[in-house]
């Protein structure tokens, strides 16, 4: 019986207690079994097993696919198995909420191997709440590969149940459960610790399960995000990577699941039975090499994680504050690197997955929660990440590290993702400091940038389903339909400052002064997410990419590059955030090329195909216009769908420009050719809006012959012939659009 947490106590701060009042004899007593169906185990041959489960939580449904070879060769795993799945599930018009949506998870053929770095990532795929478009997330964690060794390289969940779920898949004695679980509880760092102990055989069995959950939260916003455990052997505890974009962990909750569990026999030797086992291990010595030698000369990933961007943010002024206004803060310090560090246990293996050389998975121990249902308790913390500590931090105007790591653990455990959170929240303050909002309007919360008491209640009233949360998990854009439609605001400034595009809000990064960036979050499938494309530093800071032909290009190779890794298991981390000593001497110092070396190198080891990086960008290229044409048949994926809120453009309001007005009032006359000199404020911002607004637009314009879509950003029927996307399913859809 493990089900515990640590409590603080006047007397013994180390005295532990039950947080649950059952145990876990009583908690399985309450199970009622619906279906188990007992299936022949196939083992991985160069890193497929060939076979997708099927599970309908609605009908009880459990089944076998096999995988065709026109969608292996195609799709080649991960998103792209995902989007093909859903796709054949879903019509034109199915909702986010119809039993008839699925969630995909699949990994990809290097996903599971042991002897590189950042092989443990998984791809999450639904209809989404927020954009009702496609949404995809990556997420570390064990189950992705987990599932892979229990015979199956994706999972599709469909249906919805009438009480809450657990599906069970024994990789051990190969068979899959659906049974009732009334009992056990809902938020994630709880379940996950009932869950271990109810299927593990024993201590040493607790690094065998692989479990999927959300939290309370998600069953109350559009905002819910999916937790994958880990466990972390050197501290002995059940840890969690989070698939946060999208509202996926909604859809989770809205089909009555309440977790996955996975069991398998263990993680050694060569599992994925790759055809060549040596050149992976030389290449992943060589990254090792790297790591050891390079990693604290550089992003110092294996004491901070990617947390270590806060001040490079801040000092080239980039980090989001108070809702993206500003790029910097003079309290930035109290949140830097150096702060996470100290909040951070050190030399600690900090991996996600078995093998990974980073290590950057950072977590704080024994934090004390002050406020909500585990006041009081000590628990761990994943994170903060770089994402959440400017999320949570500086664009909510808030310098506290102990009220950023208190969030990052609740969002996490309620099944909130912290960069939807994050920007949600900097919008309500704004908009409260604007007039929108009052303390009438929020119930008699203060939301005000950097008050943290109403802040942390707005969070906990989301989990409850109740107050102004019921109204802040609408996400960005539900807040700025509900405000108009109250009449609580201008609907088009409401549109400037409401940061998110398709529906999804904004992650982390000021892209005002980037107009890569710019392209590289509006002109993304699902909506503004780093993961397609980071080229702040190549556009901004080092000119990299001056030219329309240049910066798309850039927005060309990048998402194709970055789709790759969510095809075939891969985490982008190990990619750029170490690189190797002569990197800045090569040809293209972006690309990492010595780096691009080995990914082929490894996918040809595991899968004997031949194989370049030329075929890596065509691969992805396939699955990224597929996703395109994807929301085009819901309706989405034309060019208006890539416009951006203002915000991410340039300055809306007099406060924004002014904090800049030197370097604004340089570009109205070094680029626009207009004398700033006797012109009003209101009359600059309204120059460099038009200047900037057609700056974007030329950007589209570009990007989209690039691409080879036309100028209403519809794929062109001669372009899918010409990547080998040119199924009939997908020419009839865009056939009407040229």
């Amino acid at each position: 019986m493990r089900i515990f947490i640590h409590l603080i106590c006047d007397n013994n701060p180390d005295t532990t207690f039950n947080i649950n009042n059952m145990d876990i004899s009583e908690l399985k007593a309450q199970h009622r079994l619906l279906k188990r169906w007992d299936y022949k185990w196939t083992p991985l041959d160069k890193g497929y097993t060939d076979k997708t489960l099927y599970v309908n939580v609605g009908t009880t449904e459990i089944k076998e696919k096999d995988v065709p070879l026109e969608m292996k060769e195609k799709f080649i795993g991960g998103k792209g198995y995902g989007l093909r799945y859903l796709w054949n599930a879903t019509k034109p018009d199915t909702k986010w909420s119809d039993p008839g949506n699925e969630i995909v998870i699949s990994s990809g053929p290097i996903g599971g191997i042991t002897q590189y770095s950042g092989t443990g990532k998984s791809l999450v795929v639904t209809i989404s709440p927020q954009t009702d478009s496609v949404m995809d997330s990556n997420v570390g964690g064990f189950f992705g590969p987990f599932l892979k060794f229990s015979g199956f390289d994706a999972i599709e969940l469909q249906g919805k149940a009438e009480n809450d779920v657990i599906i069970y898949i024994n990789g051990v004695d190969h068979y899959v459960e659906i049974f009732e679980a009334p009992a056990e509880a809902l938020d994630s760092h709880v379940l996950a610790e009932q869950l271990t102990d109810m299927f593990a055989d024993g201590e040493s069995d607790r690094r065998n399960i692989g479990i999927v959950s959300t939290g309370s939260a998600a069953e109350h916003s559009l905002i819910g995000m999916l937790n994958f455990t880990f466990f972390d052997s050197k501290r002995k505890k059940i840890r969690m990577k989070q698939a946060g974009r999208g509202g996926i962990g909604t859809v989770f909750r809205n089909k009555k699941l309440k977790a996955i569990v996975c069991k398998i026999p263990g993680v050694k030797g060569n599992l994925n039975n790759v055809v060549d086992l040596e050149a992976i291990q030389e290449r992943g010595r060589r990254f090792n090499r790297e790591m050891r030698e390079l990693d604290d000369k550089q992003c110092k990933m294996r004491q901070i994680g990617t947390a270590h961007l806060m001040e490079i943010m801040d000092d080239h002024d980039l980090l989001p504050t108070h809702n993206y206004k500003f790029g910097s803060h003079k309290d930035s310090p109290k949140i830097d690197s150096g702060v996470w560090k100290s909040f951070f246990t050190q030399n600690i293996p900090d991996g996600c997955w078995i093998g990974c050389n980073m290590a950057c998975a950072k977590a704080v121990d024994d934090f004390v929660i002050s406020t909500g249902p585990y006041k009081g308790q000590k628990v761990i913390v994943d994170g903060p990440e770089y994402e959440t500590a400017a999320g949570l931090g500086s664009n909510g105007g808030f310098f506290d590290p102990r009220y950023i790591i208190e969030t990052n653990f609740y969002c996490d455990t309620y099944g909130i993702c912290t960069i939807t959170w994050g920007t949600s929240l900097a919008f309500i303050q704004d908009c409260y400091t604007s007039g929108i909002l009052n303390k009438e309007r929020t119930g008699g919360l203060e939301l005000t940038f950097g008050n943290i008491p109403p802040a942390l209640e707005l969070l906990h009233q989301v989990a409850r389903g109740e107050g102004f949360g019921l109204i802040a998990g609408l996400g960005v854009r539900g807040m700025k339909k509900y405000f108009a439609e109250k009449g609580w605001g201008d609907p088009q400034f409401m549109q400037d400052i409401g940061m998110e595009n398709k529906g999804l809000e904004y992650s982390q990064y000021m892209s005002k002064e980037s107009l890569a960036q710019q392209g590289g979050y509006a002109m993304t499938n699902k909506g503004p997410q780093h993961d397609e494309a980071w080229l702040i530093f190549m556009d901004m800071v080092n000119n990299q990419i001056p030219t329309f032909e240049n910066k798309a290009e850039a927005l060309h190779y990048f998402p194709m590059f970055r789709t790759w890794f969510g095809l075939v298991g891969l985490c982008k981390l190990p990619w750029n955030d170490v690189e190797p000593e002569n990197n800045a001497e090569t040809d293209e110092p972006a690309k990492v090329p010595e780096h691009v070396d080995n990914y082929v190198t490894l996918y040809k080891a595991v899968t004997g195909r031949e194989f370049d990086k030329r075929r890596l960008v065509e691969d992805s290229e396939r699955v990224y216009n597929f996703q395109r044409v994807f929301n085009i048949r819901r309706g989405y994926g034309r060019r208006k769908d890539d416009d951006q809120p203002y915000r991410a453009c340039g300055p809306v309001t007099e406060e924004e420009y002014l904090s800049r007005q030197e370097r604004y009032d340089s570009q109205l006359k070094d680029k626009i050719g207009i004398d700033p000199e006797g012109m009003t404020i209101e009359e600059k911002l309204r120059v460099t809006r038009e200047y900037r607004e057609k700056q974007y637009d030329l950007l589209r314009d570009a990007v989209y012959k690039r691409r080879g879509w036309n100028n209403n950003g519809i794929p062109t029927i001669e372009h899918l012939r010409k990547i080998g996307m040119d199924l009939p399913e997908v020419i009839e859809v865009v056939t009407p659009l040229q």
